[in-house]
């Protein structure tokens, strides 16, 4: 911008906001001073486009990408083709990674694990997850998810945000900024991450895949920690009392409330939100974590490692009370999906970690009435391949990168229950019926939500911009 058309902007803008009886920064002090008299039913849009079908999102991400022909896409003509070389015509030209460009052969890799049908609706499911295929009745399970990302940090940034490059808001930003908060003492957008039990050097994850992006930042997600203060500086330090904090932040509040009806910048509204926040969050949080309140038939039913703060177990839990309180959007990280090599016994163990515990929240939602509007997602950021990577046994044997096909499943939330949607070849290489794009299922989310995902929108650099780009279509099918 031209600074003496902007010096002109701010001098307009100043006068207008002291010549205001009832100035922004009037309204952001006031906020704190009352804040239940502003706490937000809505955000930008004030209300959703049409009537939601959930409240509330919980995403259960499994990042690494978990093999969806080991778990969810049974593909039983394969055993015939052990240690072949995967035809031509069905990787048709597409490309590998680097990781297996340069094999010599690309020998097609069975899945060792049973699989079986189970429930009403006949859902097949490995073995590997026997809690899972209980409930399966209440899932919507996709095996026709692809996208663009053939490696993980633009993998997982664009199911995130939207794109695979990072700066982009992601969804729980874009939730909290459309649709606001339903919780004045709680973040609208909280992060948990998990433990896990496969190898260690697993893909690292970003601040960014929570973080707001263009939004005004009040929108990123809050990470909660497994040890210590579950939020940094969350503890009044020695000398400092609760009285003392509140006087502090109110004097901090005036300042800052100053400052924005000089130059109006709207991180400015937002640090004395995050302020305001943090001191709610004090009283709130330490109840909210309080898991020893549950009864122990609960506890028992998201398994043993419920018991150890950081486990998958652990943050179901505390994810289904973050549900309770109106959270809107929760997303639990699990790392160690990235079975390169040694896959059956990774595998094994990373499904020990999360089958359980999924199940029982999946559980625990319908027996207290919330699965109807709380969304459950779970899933990765691409798929496996069927060919193997490195050395191939009738016991061991590795998968690469995948994106041409990979499966999730979602329940609750006006999804359809108990279906299986989409087809994919006797590979599990190409989706041959029903495709769904990453932008696809973000719309579908949004939707359920009551969002029309072409119309939450945040001009930003001249163009306007949303979670979709300018893509995605509403996958109607899977709607109940």
């Amino acid at each position: 911008m031209d600074p003496r058309h902007e010096h002109d902007l701010i001098l307009s803008r100043r006068a207008l906001l002291k010549g205001a009886t009832c100035g922004v920064g009037t309204v952001a002090l006031a906020s704190i001073l009352s804040p239940k008299a502003f706490a937000s039913e809505g955000g930008l849009l004030g209300a959703p486009h049409f009537a939601p079908k959930a409240k509330r999102v919980i995403y259960l991400f499994m990042s690494g990408a978990p093999s969806q022909i080991d778990l969810f896409d049974h593909k039983p003509k394969l055993a015939e083709m052990y240690d072949e070389d995967i035809p031509d015509s069905v990787v048709n030209g597409q490309r590998f990674t680097t990781m297996t460009s340069g094999q010599e052969r690309f020998p097609i890799a069975p899945s060792i694990f049973g699989f079986q049908r189970h429930g009403e609706s006949g859902t097949e499911v490995s073995e590997l997850l026997p809690y899972t295929a209980q409930v399966v009745d209440d899932l919507c399970v996709i095996r026709t998810l692809h996208t663009e990302s053939i490696n993980h940090d633009p993998g997982i940034t664009f199911i995130q945000t939207g794109a695979e490059f990072p700066g982009r808001p992601s969804m729980g930003a874009w939730l909290s900024y459309g649709l606001g908060t339903m919780n004045s003492d709680l973040p609208a957008f909280v992060v948990l991450h998990s433990s896990w039990s496969a190898k260690r050097d697993a893909q690292a994850l970003y601040s960014r895949l929570w973080g707001s992006g263009f939004l005004p930042s009040e929108h990123q997600g809050v990470s909660l920690r497994s040890i210590g203060d579950p939020v940094l500086y969350l503890s009044d330090p020695p000398g400092v009392d609760a009285g003392d904090r509140r006087r502090m932040l109110d004097a901090l509040a005036e300042l800052n409330a100053k400052r924005h009806e000089e130059v109006g910048d709207p991180e400015i509204r937002a640090r004395i939100a995050q302020y305001e926040m943090a001191y709610r969050m004090q009283t709130s949080v330490p109840e909210l974590i309080d898991l020893k309140s549950e009864p122990e038939s609960i506890r028992a039913m998201y398994g043993p490692d419920v018991e150890k703060p950081g486990t998958f177990a652990y943050n179901c839990l505390l994810a289904r009370r973050l549900a309770e309180r109106d959270v809107r959007f929760i997303q639990i990280f699990i790392r160690g999906w990235d079975q390169h090599g040694d896959l059956p016994r990774d595998l094994r163990l990373q499904c020990g970690d999360v089958d359980q515990a999924g199940a029982a929240l999946v559980t625990d939602l319908k027996q207290r009435g919330l699965l109807d509007d709380t969304l459950v997602v779970w899933g990765g950021e691409f798929g496996r391949t069927t060919y193997c990577q490195g050395p191939l046994s009738k016991t061991n044997y590795g998968r690469d990168h995948h994106p041409r096909c990979f499966s999730i499943w979602m329940a609750g939330g006006g999804v359809k229950p108990g279906i299986t949607y989409g087809e994919t070849d006797d590979f599990s290489y190409n989706v041959v019926d029903k495709p769904v794009h990453i932008h696809d299922l973000n719309a579908t989310i949004l939707h359920l939500l009551g969002i029309d995902h072409e119309k939450l929108t945040h001009r930003y650099q001249g163009r306007d911009f949303r979670l979709t780009d300018v893509h995605g279509e509403v996958v109607h099918d899977v709607l109940a």
